[in-house]
C-alpha cells in the first residue's frame, strides 16, 4: 500500500523502469533503433564534406573562423541526442500510455509516478547517449574535434538528451491519437532546420534571431560547438541552465500528468 506524501510520488525504483526497457528492446530491431544514428551522419557527409569543399571557413558566433564540416558536426551532434531522446520519450511512451496500458501496471505496484516518469526519461536518455557517443566517434575519425575540449561535449549530450526527453514526455501524456503525435514533427522540423544548425545565426534578422534563441536546440548546438572547437565562454553556463530548468520542468509536470491520470 502506497503512503501518502512523498511515497505517493516516489520510492526510490526508477531503474526498474530502465530495466523493463532495456528487456524489452532485446526483441525490438536493432535495425529500427540505429536508423536515428545515420541521418545526422548523412547531413555530416554529404554537408559538412560535400558542400563543405565549396563553403570553406565559417565564422562562430565567437568570431574564429572554423572549417564548415567542423561548424555543422557539433550541431548535428546535438542533433543526435536530441533524435535518440526524442524518439523514445514521445512514441515509445505514447504506445505505453494509450495502447500497452502498461503504467496502470507499474504504479499499481510500490512504484510512485515520479519512479515511472524518471524512469522513462533516463531510459531515453540512454538512446539520445548512444546516438550522440557514435557521431562523436564519427567526428574524431573525420577530425572533426578541433579542441580537447571536445571531450566535454559527451556530458553535454547527456544533458541535452535529459532535457529533450523529459519535455518530450511531459508533452506525450497529452496525446491521444497518432495525429496528435505529428506535432511533434511540426516542432522538431523546423527547429533542426533554424537553431544555427547549418549556418550562423547572424544571418538572420535580429528579431528572428530572438526566436531562434528561444528553441532548446539552438543552446544545445552553441554548447557543443563551443566545446568541440574550443571556444569557450561564460554564456556556456546560460546553455546549461537553459537544460537544467528544462528537466525540472519536464519531470514536473510528466509526475503530476501521470498522477493525474493513474492515481487521482
Amino acid at each position: 500500500m502506497r503512503g501518502g506524501g512523498v511515497r505517493a510520488l516516489w520510492a526510490g525504483n526508477p531503474q526498474a523502469v530502465v530495466q523493463r526497457g532495456l528487456l524489452a528492446a532485446r526483441s525490438s530491431s536493432w535495425a529500427v533503433v540505429l536508423s536515428g544514428f545515420f541521418e545526422p551522419v548523412f547531413y555530416l557527409l554529404s554537408l559538412g564534406i560535400g558542400l563543405g569543399v565549396l563553403i570553406g571557413d565559417v565564422q562562430t558566433s565567437g568570431g574564429t573562423e572554423v572549417p564548415y564540416a567542423a561548424f555543422i558536426a557539433p550541431a548535428l551532434l546535438a542533433v543526435s541526442a536530441m533524435n535518440g531522446a526524442i524518439y523514445d520519450s514521445t512514441w515509445n511512451v505514447f504506445f505505453k500510455l494509450n495502447y500497452g496500458k502498461l503504467y496502470e501496471g507499474m504504479l499499481a505496484t510500490s512504484l510512485g509516478p515520479l519512479d515511472v516518469a524518471l524512469g522513462e526519461i533516463l531510459y531515453a536518455l540512454l538512446r539520445g547517449l548512444v546516438y550522440a557517443t557514435g557521431f562523436m566517434i564519427v567526428m574524431q575519425v573525420l577530425g572533426l574535434n578541433l579542441a580537447p575540449t571536445a571531450i566535454l561535449a559527451l556530458p553535454a549530450v547527456v544533458l541535452i538528451a535529459f532535457g529533450f526527453a523529459s519535455v518530450g514526455m511531459a508533452v506525450t501524456s497529452y496525446m491521444k491519437t497518432f495525429q496528435h503525435m505529428d506535432w511533434i514533427n511540426l516542432v522538431l522540423l523546423p527547429m533542426f532546420l533554424f537553431s544555427a544548425t547549418f549556418y550562423p545565426i547572424t544571418v538572420y534578422p535580429e528579431w528572428v534571431q530572438g526566436i531562434v534563441m528561444a528553441f532548446p536546440l539552438w543552446h544545445g548546438v552553441e554548447l557543443s560547438r563551443g566545446l568541440t572547437t574550443g571556444i569557450l565562454s561564460p554564456v556556456m553556463l546560460v546553455h546549461v541552465g537553459y537544460y537544467l530548468v528544462m528537466i525540472a520542468l519536464g519531470l514536473l509536470f510528466t509526475t503530476k500528468r501521470l498522477r493525474t491520470l493513474f492515481l487521482d
